[in-house]
Protein backbone atom coordinates (compact mmCIF):
# COMPACT_ATOMS: atom_id res chain seq x y z
CA UNK A 1 0.00 0.00 0.00
CA UNK A 2 2.33 2.95 -1.11
CA UNK A 3 0.28 5.95 -1.61
CA UNK A 4 -1.25 6.36 2.02
CA UNK A 5 -2.44 9.95 1.28
CA UNK A 6 -4.81 8.58 -1.20
CA UNK A 7 -6.04 5.53 1.38
CA UNK A 8 -6.53 7.98 4.02
CA UNK A 9 -9.11 10.35 1.60
CA UNK A 10 -10.23 6.99 0.52
CA UNK A 11 -11.21 5.36 3.63
CA UNK A 12 -12.06 8.80 5.50
CA UNK A 13 -15.19 8.64 3.16
CA UNK A 14 -16.86 5.82 5.38
CA UNK A 15 -15.66 7.23 8.55
CA UNK A 16 -18.85 8.24 10.37
CA UNK A 17 -17.62 10.11 13.79
CA UNK A 18 -14.34 10.79 15.50
CA UNK A 19 -12.95 13.50 17.88
CA UNK A 20 -12.32 16.89 17.37
CA UNK A 21 -9.52 19.06 19.65
CA UNK A 22 -9.66 22.06 19.91
CA UNK A 23 -7.83 23.61 22.65
CA UNK A 24 -7.48 20.28 24.59
CA UNK A 25 -10.78 19.68 24.51
CA UNK A 26 -12.28 16.46 22.53
CA UNK A 27 -15.81 16.38 21.45
CA UNK A 28 -17.21 13.95 18.67
CA UNK A 29 -17.83 15.32 15.18
CA UNK A 30 -18.94 13.49 11.67
CA UNK A 31 -16.38 14.37 8.92
CA UNK A 32 -17.49 14.69 5.32
CA UNK A 33 -15.48 14.44 2.59
CA UNK A 34 -17.21 15.56 -0.78
CA UNK A 35 -13.63 15.29 -2.96
CA UNK A 36 -10.34 14.03 -2.02
CA UNK A 37 -8.73 16.57 -4.33
CA UNK A 38 -9.74 19.71 -2.63
CA UNK A 39 -7.86 18.04 0.62
CA UNK A 40 -10.51 19.21 2.89
CA UNK A 41 -13.04 17.57 5.72
CA UNK A 42 -16.04 19.21 6.19
CA UNK A 43 -17.84 19.34 9.52
CA UNK A 44 -21.21 20.65 10.31
CA UNK A 45 -21.99 22.59 13.36
CA UNK A 46 -24.06 25.47 15.14
CA UNK A 47 -23.02 28.61 16.24
CA UNK A 48 -21.31 29.03 19.86
CA UNK A 49 -19.77 25.68 19.59
CA UNK A 50 -16.05 25.17 19.98
CA UNK A 51 -16.36 24.07 16.37
CA UNK A 52 -17.52 27.14 14.99
CA UNK A 53 -15.80 29.47 17.44
CA UNK A 54 -12.29 27.53 16.63
CA UNK A 55 -13.18 27.69 12.69
CA UNK A 56 -14.01 31.81 13.36
CA UNK A 57 -10.56 31.69 14.93
CA UNK A 58 -8.85 29.98 12.15
CA UNK A 59 -7.37 28.17 14.91
CA UNK A 60 -5.66 24.87 14.55
CA UNK A 61 -7.08 21.69 15.59
CA UNK A 62 -6.78 18.20 15.66
CA UNK A 63 -9.21 15.46 14.11
CA UNK A 64 -8.68 12.04 15.61
CA UNK A 65 -10.54 8.83 14.18
CA UNK A 66 -10.50 5.06 15.34
CA UNK A 67 -12.86 2.90 12.44
CA UNK A 68 -12.52 -0.49 12.44
CA UNK A 69 -15.26 -0.59 9.61
CA UNK A 70 -12.96 1.24 7.12
CA UNK A 71 -9.45 0.42 8.64
CA UNK A 72 -8.59 3.63 8.98
CA UNK A 73 -7.41 5.36 12.86
CA UNK A 74 -5.05 8.02 13.79
CA UNK A 75 -5.34 11.84 13.52
CA UNK A 76 -5.01 14.98 11.43
CA UNK A 77 -3.84 18.53 12.12
CA UNK A 78 -5.07 21.23 10.38
CA UNK A 79 -6.37 24.75 10.50
CA UNK A 80 -9.97 25.23 10.98
CA UNK A 81 -12.27 28.12 8.84
CA UNK A 82 -16.02 29.00 8.33
CA UNK A 83 -16.95 28.51 5.18
CA UNK A 84 -20.27 29.81 2.95
CA UNK A 85 -19.63 27.62 0.21
CA UNK A 86 -23.16 26.88 -0.67
CA UNK A 87 -22.12 23.85 -3.38
CA UNK A 88 -19.74 21.77 -0.83
CA UNK A 89 -22.90 22.40 1.83
CA UNK A 90 -25.27 21.04 -1.03
CA UNK A 91 -22.63 17.92 -1.79
CA UNK A 92 -22.41 16.84 2.01
CA UNK A 93 -25.69 17.80 3.17
CA UNK A 94 -27.49 14.85 4.63
CA UNK A 95 -30.95 13.66 6.41
CA UNK A 96 -28.71 13.36 9.54
CA UNK A 97 -27.99 16.87 9.45
CA UNK A 98 -31.18 17.89 8.85
CA UNK A 99 -32.99 16.84 11.80
CA UNK A 100 -30.27 18.87 13.37
CA UNK A 101 -31.53 22.39 11.85
CA UNK A 102 -35.04 23.21 11.85
CA UNK A 103 -34.33 25.41 8.76
CA UNK A 104 -32.70 23.14 6.87
CA UNK A 105 -29.61 24.61 4.97
CA UNK A 106 -30.98 27.56 5.86
CA UNK A 107 -30.86 27.30 9.63
CA UNK A 108 -29.19 30.47 10.80
CA UNK A 109 -27.36 28.16 13.13
CA UNK A 110 -25.43 26.21 11.17
CA UNK A 111 -22.10 26.82 10.24
CA UNK A 112 -20.40 24.99 7.45
CA UNK A 113 -16.93 24.11 9.20
CA UNK A 114 -13.59 23.65 6.65
CA UNK A 115 -10.75 21.74 7.96
CA UNK A 116 -7.86 21.53 6.13
CA UNK A 117 -4.79 19.04 7.20
CA UNK A 118 -1.35 19.85 7.31
CA UNK A 119 -0.53 16.76 8.85
CA UNK A 120 -1.24 13.57 10.83
CA UNK A 121 -0.52 10.05 11.89
CA UNK A 122 -2.52 7.13 10.42
CA UNK A 123 -2.79 3.51 10.92
CA UNK A 124 -4.33 1.11 7.95
CA UNK A 125 -5.72 -2.33 9.03
CA UNK A 126 -7.76 -4.56 6.99
CA UNK A 127 -11.09 -3.45 6.03
CA UNK A 128 -12.13 -7.07 6.51
CA UNK A 129 -12.97 -9.13 9.46
CA UNK A 130 -12.30 -12.19 7.46
CA UNK A 131 -9.13 -10.67 6.16
CA UNK A 132 -7.96 -10.07 9.94
CA UNK A 133 -8.94 -13.30 11.13
CA UNK A 134 -6.91 -15.18 8.20
CA UNK A 135 -3.74 -13.05 9.00
CA UNK A 136 -3.97 -14.34 12.77
CA UNK A 137 -4.38 -18.06 11.51
CA UNK A 138 -1.42 -17.34 9.37
CA UNK A 139 0.68 -15.92 12.16
CA UNK A 140 -0.01 -18.56 14.56
CA UNK A 141 0.76 -21.46 11.92
CA UNK A 142 3.91 -20.21 10.35
CA UNK A 143 5.08 -17.64 13.58
CA UNK A 144 5.38 -15.08 11.65
CA UNK A 145 3.72 -11.61 12.81
CA UNK A 146 0.10 -10.89 10.65
CA UNK A 147 -0.20 -8.46 8.37
CA UNK A 148 -2.45 -6.19 9.73
CA UNK A 149 -1.85 -3.22 7.55
CA UNK A 150 0.39 -0.15 7.94
CA UNK A 151 1.51 3.33 9.23
CA UNK A 152 2.18 6.60 7.52
CA UNK A 153 2.95 10.08 8.86
CA UNK A 154 1.18 12.14 6.32
CA UNK A 155 2.04 15.65 5.21
CA UNK A 156 -0.79 17.25 3.18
Amino acid sequence: MADYKKEFWDRLEDVRAGLMEVDGRLFPMSPNVSDEDDGVIWFLTAHGTDAAKAAQAGKTIRFAFCDTGSGLHGSVKGTAAVSNNKEKLDEIWSFVAASWYEDGKEDPDLVLVQFTPKEGEIWLSPESGAIFLFETIKANITDEKPDLGGRATLTF
